[in-house]
């Protein structure tokens, strides 16, 4: 199962996914669709949970890549497949090479899905708090339009993610933010819970991405935290379980 963006999928010649656990072979605390490299489970379950991604974006599992992202604002321009041993240290992906999927995996932070249809070219960020604050959004959207896009014509579409009611931080998150920009205040309201409150961590990418000039935005408005449907690292955590599941979300340029 995935979720889709309606702005992307009008997109022709495009596909893209927002894939979900369903539909994989993993077990236990991964079961279903773990796409994810880094996780402990077996790894010959997360490369046919990738080959079955793969197939539904219309691509090789060679071509289905992915970053060790490592919450950056970094970007790599991808002109040619890469293994799983050699994937860039980047948070985010950027091409205009037909079919070439670019995916992120996530289990909370924010998958985000770019695409400027008149100039074929595409990217895919991992924002979490960390990559969102420090800039991996304007680094997509800056690397993008150096193969040829304009900001003003990219469609963008925010996948689940954690969202504010599930997302308590403490006291010195919350500062490491409004001392960044004290106007960043607003993306917190008081928690129930003395010294912390709740992040609005999907109000603050679509906020970025606004004021980096980008106008036509989707947003799936999914929770992955309560949503059994989907991995979440602090549900892994609250449940005391040693590991978790990452889903994976993807972009790719269909051949014309």
């Amino acid at each position: 199962m995935t979720f889709t963006s309606p702005l992307l999928s009008a997109i022709p010649g495009l596909r893209h996914a927002f894939f979900t656990r369903d539909g994989g072979v993993s077990e236990g605390i991964y079961a279903g669709l773990n796409g994810g490299l880094g996780s402990n489970d077996d790894p010959a379950h997360v490369a046919e949970n990738r080959r079955r991604m793969a197939a539904e974006m219309g691509v090789d599992p060679l071509h289905f890549l992915t970053a060790y992202q490592i919450h950056s604002p970094d970007v790599a321009v991808a002109t040619a497949p890469w293994d799983g041993d050699s994937r860039p240290r980047v948070d985010a992906m950027v091409t205009k090479v037909e079919g070439l999927a670019l995916g992120v995996t996530t289990a909370d932070c924010g998958p985000v899905l770019f695409a400027d249809p008149k100039a074929r070219v595409i990217g895919a960020a991992h924002a979490g708090w960390k990559g969102a604050l420090t800039g991996v959004l304007e680094t997509t959207i800056a690397e993008m339009e150096k193969l040829g896009a304009d900001r003003s014509d990219i469609v963008v579409a925010i996948g689940p993610l954690i969202r504010q009611p599930s997302y308590e931080v403490g006291a010195e998150f919350v500062e490491r933010f409004t001392q960044a920009d004290a106007g960043f205040a607003r993306f917190f309201i008081p928690s129930t819970r003395a010294g912390h409150a709740m992040f609005d961590l999907g109000g603050f990418i679509r906020t970025r991405l606004e004021r980096a000039g980008i106008t036509i935005i989707d947003d799936t408005g999914i929770d992955t935290y309560p949503d059994e449907r989907l991995f979440s690292y602090r549900r892994s955590v609250h449940r005391k379980e040693p590991d978790y599941g990452r889903q994976i979300h993807s972009i790719v340029l269909e051949a014309e």
